[in-house]
């Protein structure tokens, strides 16, 4: 298998085939921000867009966000769920199908474009962003380049 993963099995069991507790999509955020960490963990480019999709929360708490371009996988060599975040599908998808803000778009296309180097309008994200995802997306781009910035800086808070 590429990447080391393998499918997870269907929702409710987990990979030694035994019934899950707690079904994949009712999970709370905290497990979801957990499983992308774990997925992204070792890129800095992924790292950070997986770090600005957290830090924003409004996608990663969408279903139909989680259906186009979540997908959970089994990380053979760790043993633990991952869940490997499709960014091209999901700027595909903020362009066409999902309706959301503005701001929320940018975020999005701004994490594609970190992550996966989709095109992006700076000038278009940097006129659309409310000030405190404008802090999350140059937090984003200080990791992406190894830089991070600290803790506190985010919307003045």
């Amino acid at each position: 298998m590429p990447g080391g993963y393998a499918f997870l099995p269907p929702a409710g069991q987990d990979p030694t085939g035994q019934c899950r507790t707690t079904p994949r999509l009712t999970t709370g955020f905290e497990d979801l921000a957990g499983a992308v960490r774990a997925w992204a963990r070792g890129w800095l480019p992924t790292e950070a867009a997986a770090e600005l999709l957290i830090g924003h929360r409004a996608w990663l708490l969408r279903e139909d966000f989680l259906r186009v371009a979540v997908e959970w996988r089994w990380e053979v060599f760790r043993g633990r769920e991952v869940a490997a975040v499709g960014f091209a599908a999901a700027a595909d998808a903020v362009r066409g199908m999902l309706p959301c803000s503005a701001s929320e778009r940018q975020v999005l296309l701004v994490a594609a474009s970190i992550a996966e180097g989709i095109p992006v309008d700076l000038r278009e994200a940097a006129l659309d962003l409310d000030a405190a995802n404008a802090a999350r997306v140059a937090r984003a781009v200080c990791h992406a380049a190894g830089c991070r910035m600290p803790a506190g800086t985010e919307g003045g808070r």
